[in-house]
């Protein structure tokens, strides 16, 4: 990745996260102006960042008028979730059965990071090697298609997904249910791997909502 398109993801990924935090109200316009003095970057990769934006979402462009933010309802994040949780639990299943002994190698070494991480309080190292964690399950599936979609959900999904790890002890618990996910996949019972993925993609979920609320924010449709 070039430096300027580095530049254009890492303004991307901290707007997705003032928008998954509240910072941000649905219509708010984004001032390229006050944004790119506030970031000391150009309006170039500002405007790709827009871009980025824009395909997973969050933000709408109008020609002429500019970037405005377009905030999901916790309706509609509640069911992005619903869909995310059963391609994870599909792609974990498959997994199960089809995991290579250097893919199993890789998802051991990315659980040992997410607990050292945890072990160091460094929430964003976590968020790292969970990444990672997800990302092999996906690819040990087996199933291309079914990685493909399931890593474009989770990337429209990343600001909410990271934003529920500043929930007070929710990384010990993701933590102890990606133990849980392994133990079940090292067992080779892929349907209680499945329903343990199924149920830590939903748990996501509610603890975003409980996030929502420690802000002021709504947990219903209101945005």
């Amino acid at each position: 990745m070039t430096d300027h398109l580095k530049t254009a993801a890492r303004i991307c990924s901290i707007i997705e996260q003032r928008i998954a935090s509240g910072a941000y109200e649905d219509g708010d316009k984004l001032s390229e102006m006050a944004l790119a003095e506030q970031l000391k970057v150009s309006r170039t990769p500002l405007r790709e960042a827009f871009q980025m934006l824009e395909s997973i979402g969050l933000v709408t462009l109008i020609p002429r008028r500019g970037a405005f933010v377009k905030r999901p309802t916790m309706t509609r994040l509640v069911e992005m979730f619903e869909v995310m949780a059963e391609l994870e639990a599909w792609c974990v299943r498959l997994a199960t059965k089809r995991i290579t002994p250097a893919q199993r190698l890789y998802l051991r070494q990315a659980a040992q990071d997410c607990e050292a991480a945890l072990q160091a309080g460094a929430p964003d190292r976590y968020y790292e090697a969970n990444n990672r964690l997800h990302g092999m399950i996906y690819e040990a599936s087996g199933n291309q298609v079914l990685a493909e979609e399931t890593q474009r959900m989770h990337r429209r999904l990343r600001p909410f997904r990271r934003q529920q790890l500043d929930v007070s002890g929710r990384l010990a618990k993701s933590m102890k249910e990606h133990a849980d996910i392994l133990d079940a996949m090292n067992a080779g019972d892929a349907d209680r791997a499945a329903d343990l993925m199924r149920l830590h993609i939903n748990t996501l979920s509610s603890t975003y909502d409980s996030y929502l609320m420690t802000i002021g924010e709504p947990a219903k449709d209101s945005v």
